[in-house]
């Protein structure tokens, strides 16, 4: 197969693989006149166990014990968090992400998990044969002490919703916030009042409605949207949505988390990593909206007598460093696809790179100049093997001239010269398939990379995970893919083939118009070292030509 064909094969199927989870996800559902959700009762486990209901429900649900109490919403604030907590069932019904904007310069901050329009909550109680939330109807309400609280120059805050019910069990459900962390502890401080032994079950779940196209505020991307969970055999397991409308999840395992996941952004649950949870899942299809959680095992309290456990709820960005101190696996969740073996450790790098030039779009060219320096062996090889079939050019001529028309005749006296002058044509594409991987690799890191979003490289790109705003880069690409392929001998011999090759640089400058300014940069600083490349190649092999043809 001849360099030029294996080049445009090659290509477009990378472009195509791009489009085309371009295309999934312009295409989801997004219905935002979804119906009134409603109460989801059974689980993967047992048609008895108790799941509670959407928020909407719940508002207008009756505690019988607390009935005087009407159930209300609690702020708190802290340097990175704005989060509402609502009374009844001490849900977390809405968090806002203060060091991300929902927009770049709207100074409106991220708004991860939120009541409506769309549903998407973190919620959390005590099942089991005594748990409050199975045994109250509607959910117990809480009381608190106040309505807001604020975590100011103070390293960590508390919010104790407690629930006393004389003749059952009382409940302290402790909230604990940290300055600068997105890792929230939850603990049930449980006392027995009864004279009998009491048995309950944490539970901790999220809840999301199915019809929202989540984009984070940023361009549509084919970043994976849904849920997820881990198990000790399963260190990360995508459950999409679909799934869980299809099958129930019914897992089993020491520790292990459930998540739901979008863009950039993560929510999970993190239960006790040295205790056997049940994970599972639900979905309604009269409200589209999916559930997935986890059950702790049942925990015996004795009679007048105190126990406490904890979980813990994660609301915030995919930074895995943070996420790889709170959970293992849970820094899976920023999904590099099959080439994660590359991608990790360029995004090390390119992290690392950061840290000294301080500019992520600076960072990019640096990785870029390295990942061409590492592999300009190959280059050399690619470009040389260039030049021999450029020096065939006059005899491919001259027998094109000598059969004409015949192909068949053309394409085996083609072969023979190949063979006589011991030309590969396919010499070419090694180093090419070499770099397609870590192009795509390279994508994926732009893609999942929080730290690029809305990260400002300078002059007219100050988004480098969004499009260019004035297309100059793909336009760039398109005049330096020009460039290199006047540099490069033409050796296809069929004139469609010819037509295609000629406008594959205003073919690829339409496929980078949608593309990420950062991967755009990185392709356009790729071409011109290749070109660059290309030229001291070419003159050097030009050179010892010269020198041999003296000699000789």
């Amino acid at each position: 197969m001849e360099s030029q064909r294996s080049l445009l094969f090659i290509a477009l199927i990378a472009v195509s693989f791009l489009l085309y989870e371009q295309w999934q996800i312009d295409h989801a559902p997004n219905n935002a006149n979804n119906p009134v959700t409603q109460q989801v009762n059974n689980t993967a486990n047992s048609n008895d166990d108790f799941i509670p209901a959407s928020s909407k429900e719940t508002q207008t649900s009756v505690d019988t014990n607390n009935h005087k109490n009407n159930a209300q919403f609690i702020s708190v604030k802290t340097d990175v968090l704005d989060v509402e907590i609502n009374t009844q069932g001490g849900d977390i019904v809405n968090a806002k992400l203060l060091k991300y904007e929902t927009k770049q310069g709207g100074k409106i901050p991220f708004t991860l998990l939120e009541k409506k329009p769309h549903e998407y909550i973190a919620q959390s109680g005590l099942t089991g044969t005594n748990g409050i939330d199975r045994t109250i109807p509607g959910r117990p309400i809480y009381q608190t002490t106040k309505t807001a609280f604020n975590l100011s120059n103070q390293d960590s805050i508390t919010v104790d919703l407690s629930y006393t019910d004389e003749q059952a069990l009382t409940v302290i459900k402790r909230f604990t916030f940290k300055k600068s962390s997105y890792a929230i502890t939850v603990d049930y401080i449980i006392t027995n009042n009864t004279n009998q032994n009491a048995s309950v079950q944490v539970y901790g779940q999220l809840r999301q409605s199915t019809l929202k196209n989540q984009s984070s505020g940023m361009m549509p991307t084919s970043a994976y949207w849904g849920a997820a969970y881990s198990t000790v055999d399963d260190k990360y397991q995508k459950y999409k949505f679909s799934e869980i409308e299809d099958k129930n999840l019914n897992e089993t395992t020491q520790g292990g988390w459930i998540a739901m996941i979008q863009h950039y952004f993560v929510t999970a649950w993190i239960p006790d990593k040295d205790q056997s949870n049940s994970l599972y899942s639900t979905y309604s299809t009269n409200s589209n909206e999916a559930v997935i959680g986890f059950k702790a095992p049942a925990i015996a309290i004795a009679p007048h007598t105190k126990i406490n456990t904890s979980t813990v709820l994660y609301i915030g960005p995919k930074d895995q460093k943070t996420m790889a101190t709170i959970a293992k696996g849970l820094d899976l969740t920023v999904d590099y696809g099959f080439l994660f073996f590359i991608s990790q450790p360029l995004f090390w790098l390119l992290v690392k790179i950061h840290s000294i030039v301080g500019n992520w779009g600076f960072a990019i060219i640096v990785i870029t100049l390295i990942v061409k320096g590492a592999m300009y062996p190959l280059t050399k090889a690619q470009y040389s093997s260039m030049a021999r079939m450029r020096e065939l050019q006059p005899k491919i001529a001259s027998l094109k001239d000598r059969f004409g028309s015949d192909r068949q005749k053309m394409s085996q006296a083609m072969m023979e010269l190949y063979k006589k002058e011991k030309v590969n044509p396919a010499g070419g594409c090694l180093p090419l398939l070499v770099q397609m991987p870590i192009f795509m690799a390279l994508y994926w890191v732009f893609l999942e990379s929080v730290e690029l979003r809305h990260a400002t490289f300078g002059l007219w790109i100050q988004d480098l995970s969004a499009r260019d705003p004035y297309f100059i880069l793909p336009i760039i690409y398109g005049i330096t893919m020009f460039v290199m392929q006047k540099l490069q001998p033409m050796t296809v011999q069929d004139p469609m083939q010819q037509k295609m090759m000629q406008y594959m640089p205003i073919l690829f400058t339409f496929f980078f118009f949608m593309f990420p300014s950062g991967l755009v940069l990185y392709w356009v600083v790729s071409n011109i070292i290749s070109i660059v490349q290309m030229k001291i190649i070419f003159a050097g092999i030009a050179k010892k030509k010269k020198l041999s043809n003296k000699e000789a």
